[in-house]
């Protein structure tokens, strides 16, 4: 058996014992380092801490790697360093809302909150007393009402900048566009002047819906748009080529290509609406009551529930409402945007 026959394949990719060592010590030096900093010079406290480290940190990779295979090595583990700084850096007050919002969250979570209403209480009782069935239940009907009227607009405005690509497409673009960075208060604000004070003359929770699908338009349409591009030409040339029409072929052949890809667009866009909380100040009325009809009398919200806990509270049981309404409005944003990842994970996947 020769030599060859007997060497195994490895993974060169991957890290050494010894740059694995390295890499230890260089840490090591690092947090050394910093201490002497904090000591010597004005940085004080975590966030001072944290820039000495930094320093200390792409100081030493950079004398390391440039003793060890010269200025290309040592380049490349400076920009190595800043990434993960970066990185770093943006997940802190993501963790810090997560950590702050779930321990201070879940002081107001009882059974009565999802079973019971404010309508025969304040938000300075005691936290037994009340509950957010009126704003989860007007959350559900004014989001499912938005995703009514959004849905065959934003699918039909994707279709016509995809597949018709007429002499507007350009200028519908820019509108989405442009609608995508409208402050959602400005949304209520056309509701209000549009319709509740000249038509209506009533708060309801259709009047949010409406707000609300205003916001939510773009977001869909874009990313549906986006979806629909990466549908190759082939498909629709080989339809055409059956002798089908366009608007068939794309019944039948892109739309059910990208189910999933709309379906996470759609998704997306109840994340981006499901917080809001200016439009629904100004065209809904806040009820504290449980309210099925969303074209008659005020209807509360999840947002609006905090706003209202923390504009009128003043005691510790308010405290405790607004952090539980905040704990549960996180929770379903986190689990509409990690349904959105696991299906464009298993569309791309296919």
């Amino acid at each position: 058996m020769s030599n060859l026959d007997q060497v195994k394949p490895g993974m060169p990719w991957l890290p050494t014992r010894q740059e694995r060592s390295q890499k230890a010590l260089s840490f090591l030096l690092s947090v050394l380092a910093s201490v002497v900093l904090l000591f010597t010079t004005g940085l004080n406290g975590k966030l001072g801490w944290v820039i000495a480290f930094f320093i200390s940190y792409v100081s030493i990779s950079f004398i390391t790697e440039y003793r060890r295979a010269g200025i290309p090595a040592a380049q490349d583990s400076l920009l190595t360093s800043i990434s993960r700084f970066a990185i770093f850096l943006a997940i802190i007050p993501i963790v810090s809302i997560l950590a702050t919002v779930i321990s201070k969250g879940w002081r107001g979570l009882h059974w009565g909150l999802f079973t019971q209403d404010m309508s025969q209480a304040t938000v300075n009782d005691s936290i037994e007393t009340g509950g957010m069935l009126a704003a989860i239940l007007g959350t559900f009907i004014m989001v499912g009402l938005a995703l009514i009227f959004t849905l065959p607009i934003s699918i039909l405005t994707a279709l016509y900048l995809t597949e018709i690509k007429g002499k507007f497409a350009g200028l519908i673009r820019f509108l989405v566009q442009a609608m995508s960075g409208v402050p959602s208060i400005v949304a209520g604000l056309f509701i209000l002047s549009s319709i509740v004070y000249p038509i209506t003359q009533s708060f309801s929770g259709l009047m949010g819906a409406l707000a609300l699908s205003i916001l939510m338009i773009p977001t869909v349409a874009r990313t549906a748009e986006e979806v629909l591009l990466l549908i190759p030409n082939d498909l629709r040339e080989a339809g055409l080529a059956l002798g089908a029409t366009q608007w068939r072929t794309v019944a039948m052949v892109v739309v059910p290509a990208v189910k999933s890809g709309l379906v996470t667009a759609i998704i997306l866009g109840v994340a981006r609406i499901i917080g809001e909380t200016a439009p629904l100040i100004l065209v809904t009325g806040g009820g504290d009551a449980t309210n099925f009809n969303p074209v008659s009398g005020p209807m509360g919200s999840i947002p609006f529930y905090v706003w209202k806990a923390f504009l009128l509270g003043g005691s510790e049981e308010s405290s405790y409402r607004t952090w539980a309404g905040i704990l549960v409005l996180l929770v379903w944003v986190l689990i509409l945007f990690m349904a959105a990842r696991l299906i464009s994970s298993r569309t791309r996947k296919r």
